[in-house]
């Protein structure tokens, strides 16, 4: 009877130790949480450079609570060899450990982009502690300027950064990426990945950040940019444009402003004559917005002629991004994926190691159908005549 008294005791003992799960635990006091990170090349080639932002809680106002006393943000930076070596470094600079698990936004400065990013890619990847949902950017500047700004708009760089490239969206003009999708396409034997590019900029006497177009990869190098058109011709053909305004002319030098609403596509491959071919196939539906000419653009004739400039409009800017792309020879478009697909047997027989010569030259047909649904408020525009 003792002994099983005994036994229930060290049951319990061992059980009491073993529940307790607050035995790692980190308070925020104690950590130094990190908000944006970026990364250059370091003075010496050899070496990377790692710029960090560090928000301060005790600093940062909130809603109905107590104003915070001073910035709310301050920059750490330290070189190293590799990106690890780096980010332990920044210790020596901060008294706590720096904890990149909330971290919304990694840039890379233009020239590491262009260098390849391979040296420092691996630490965001392999760590378990960075989130792979972060944003990836490429800042036309130096990526330690870009942390190190301060805006009016948002104290806070990276929430900053994080929420110009959520609002752009409503645009569909520049294509972002996360660093797990980034690192789907850069282990893709084809296709390319690409990010968004930033870059601040005065204004006035305040200073802003812009997103000004795409950054276009191939492996790990960045070989060229698109701009607003081409990424969002890069868009159509992913089926990424959510929303946005296509303008089209009318008479008398005024404009149309047609809004997106929704939109699909789909890319397919054929063979003949041994001639390689895509069809890129898109359907979008929209509103007319606005217009600026005083004519009556509800008639059967004159919608009809709106949906024709419409879908010539979107026709453009995807041959834009096409011929930029074949330009630069990167496959953006998963076009290699789409032959995988459908022709496995010859795609692991000649095009797989050859992709760099056949994307080039393919032969690309885009058929674009686009709707208009309604007027808006009202019908007739309200220009007098």
């Amino acid at each position: 009877m003792h002994t099983r008294k005994y036994l229930i005791l060290i049951y319990l003992l061992v059980f009491l130790f073993t529940a307790s799960g607050c035995w790692d635990r980190r308070e925020l006091n104690e950590l130094a949480l990190a908000t944006c990170v970026g990364i250059d090349l370091g003075e010496d080639p050899q070496h990377l450079q790692m710029t960090v932002e560090i928000v301060l809680p005790e600093n940062i106002s909130t809603p109905g609570g107590a104003s915070g006393q001073g910035k709310p943000t301050f920059t750490v930076k330290s070189q190293g060899l590799t990106a690890f070596e780096a980010a332990r470094k920044l210790t020596l600079n901060t008294e706590e450990r720096i904890y990149f698990a909330h971290n919304p936004v990694v840039v890379f400065g233009e020239e590491m982009a262009l260098n390849g990013i391979a040296p420092a890619f691996d630490f965001f990847i392999r760590d378990p502690e960075p989130r792979r949902t972060a944003w990836m950017l490429v800042s036309e500047q130096r990526a330690e300027e870009i942390v190190n700004i301060d805006t009016m708009l948002e104290p806070i760089t990276g929430i900053y950064i994080n929420k110009l490239i959520e609002e752009i969206v409503s645009n569909s003009l520049i294509a972002s990426m996360s660093v797990q999708d980034f690192l789907e396409r850069l282990m893709s034997p084809t296709s390319s990945p690409y990010c968004s590019l930033i870059r601040a900029k005065k204004e006035n006497d305040s200073i802003i950040m812009e997103l000004t177009g795409t950054a276009i990869f191939k492996k790990d190098k960045m070989v060229g940019k698109f701009d607003y058109t081409e990424g969002r011709g890069l868009l159509w053909v992913l089926g990424e444009v959510k929303s946005g305004i296509i303008v089209v002319p009318c008479e008398n030098d005024s404009n149309v402003a047609l809004e997106i609403i929704r939109s699909q596509s789909k890319i397919i491959p054929s063979i003949t004559d041994n001639t390689l071919k895509i069809t890129i196939k898109v359907k979008e539906e929209g509103n007319l917005g606005e217009q600026q000419c005083p004519y009556e653009l509800t008639t059967p004739q004159a919608w009809s002629s709106l949906e024709k400039k419409k879908a010539e409009a979107i026709r453009q800017e995807i041959l834009a991004a096409v011929r930029k792309a074949q330009e630069l020879n990167t496959d953006v478009f998963g076009f290699g994926e789409a032959f995988h697909r459908k022709y496995p047997k010859l795609w692991k027989e000649q095009l797989k190691q050859n992709w760099d010569v056949f994307f080039p030259e393919i032969e690309v047909e885009i058929l674009v159908e686009a709707k208009l649904r309604r007027t808006g408020m009202i019908s007739k525009p309200g220009i007098p005549d």
